[in-house]
């Protein structure tokens, strides 16, 4: 029986893989993905860092190395506020998190608006270092949606157009004329055509990676589609090869039991055998035909407990590790049905197997839901991540913790699978997270909304 489920769950319902076409581009491969934002949280802080050390080094080679006059003081105030909001925003949440749209254009705006302060009080479109106003734009062109660049765009020009004409005089060796005005709304308009033209460059480069990256995600789908396809009807039609013969012999002799029946109810009963014979031939005939108009009912769906046994099983018989699967939820709430989906299973499979890797003795499953949410934890009694790398688990090429050779489960490391895992749970609508137990061990956390995995 464990076997033939694992035969049927390898091949998905075909009406789902029709959706997922019918979709194409959207559900868990979205087209919208081309337009949404991609800024981590790490890039933004990190770019700001080195803006405002661009900022603090023109300050002290200006008024430490050349003793040029200037309103310093209100310069490094400048400086500290952007300091302070990016020392906030790093310590406020996880830095590999990814901004929303309005909150990364928050964020960038920002940025526009310091760097403007900023260049106000050291000569404005005057001092060459005005240029850093593209930086922040062409960041926006490089990882959000259209609108929001051209709002950033926009903000960044009229920003360079009011340096040209409200700035303190550039801090010089002697007072002396200040530049024209001609010259300053010269070098603000060749400022908003650098702008312009970097981030429209920026913004078509990243548009055509994300479309090949797209591109390749859809073929993908296309390609398991005609795989499962073709599975189902390499299935079907051995079925119908395999059943052919005994279901003709059930005719024959239910054929023979009517012509000899010694009783009208006998005879009933030799011809219901004899038309669901021939039904089941039908059914057969029609699958082999058509295997991709039909659907798998019985496996379109699975418990929230059979989702937590598929995806121990595999792991259930290590050695030295106790695997064990716990399902709980909020009182008086009915327990959900969840669609199948293979990239759930993958996933939490994968995170199971290194947990089984790491684990001192035990690995805990547990699945949880409520009225809104359904969440999967997997808990093992390891060493735990390593400190320094937590904050960038779930991109490529991380390693999660250290490689160990010969390890129970004979995989060594999670670098490159542990962000396909995170990918393949985000692509369902799930939010990851990853983190050290008490006293011990490591804690890998997926949790979505219920109405986004639920069974219809």
């Amino acid at each position: 029986m464990a076997n033939a489920r694992a035969q049927t769950a390898a091949i998905p319902a075909p009406h789902r893989l029709d959706r997922a076409a019918a979709n194409g581009v959207q559900g868990v491969w979205d087209a919208d993905a081309v337009n949404r934002s991609h800024l981590r949280l790490r890039t933004l802080v990190t770019l700001r860092w080195l803006v405002i050390a661009g900022q603090t080094a023109l300050l002290l080679a200006l008024g430490l190395l050349l003793d040029y006059p200037g309103p310093y003081a209100l310069a490094a105030l400048a400086i500290g506020v952007g300091g302070f909001v990016n020392l906030l925003t790093g310590v406020a949440s996880p830095l590999q998190r990814v901004l929303g749209d309005r909150e990364a254009t928050a964020h960038l705006a920002f940025d526009i608006l310091q760097i403007a302060i900023f260049m106000g009080l050291m000569g404005g479109t005057a001092n060459p270092f005005v240029v850093l106003l593209i930086v922040p734009v062409t960041l926006a062109a490089a990882t959000l949606p259209l609108r929001h660049t051209l709002l950033l765009a926009g903000l960044a020009a009229l920003a360079s157009l009011a340096l040209a004409g409200v700035s303190l005089p550039a801090p010089a060796a002697a007072p002396g004329p200040r530049m024209s005005l001609e010259y300053r709304l010269a070098a603000g308009l060749a400022n908003i055509a650098g702008i312009a033209l970097i981030a429209s460059y920026v913004r078509q480069s990243a548009a055509e990676a994300a479309r090949m990256a797209l591109a390749l995600d859809v073929t993908q789908a296309v390609l398991a589609k005609e795989q499962r396809l073709s599975a189902l009807g390499t299935l079907a039609a051995a079925a119908a090869h395999e059943l052919g013969t005994p279901l003709a012999t059930i005719s024959i002799v239910a054929k023979e039991m009517a012509r000899e029946a010694p009783t009208p109810q006998v005879k009933e009963d030799a011809d219901l055998l004899m038309a669901q014979a021939e039904r089941c031939r039908e059914i057969l005939r029609r699958l082999t035909a058509t295997p991709d108009a039909h659907s798998d009912e019985v496996h379109e769906r699975l418990s929230l407990r059979q989702l937590v046994q598929e995806v121990i099983e595999p792991h259930a018989a290590v050695k030295d590790v106790r695997v064990e699967a716990i399902v709980t939820g909020a009182k008086g709430v009915k327990a959900p049905d969840i669609r199948r989906l293979p990239e759930i299973t993958h996933a939490m499979t994968s995170f199971v197997e290194n947990a089984v890797d790491f684990a001192a003795s035990e690995v805990l499953v547990t699945a949880r839901f409520d009225a809104d949410t359904v969440s999967m934890e997997v808990r093992d009694d390891g060493p735990g991540f390593a400190p320094e790398i937590i904050a960038k688990l779930g991109e490529p090429y991380v390693t999660s913790r250290p490689g160990v050779e010969g390890g129970r489960t004979g995989h060594v490391g999670m670098g490159l699978g542990f962000f396909i895992a995170k990918t393949l749970l985000e692509r369902t609508g799930a939010r990851v997270s990853f983190q050290n137990g008490r006293p011990r061990g490591a804690v890998v956390t997926a949790r979505w909304a219920r109405s986004t995995i639920e069974a219809g």
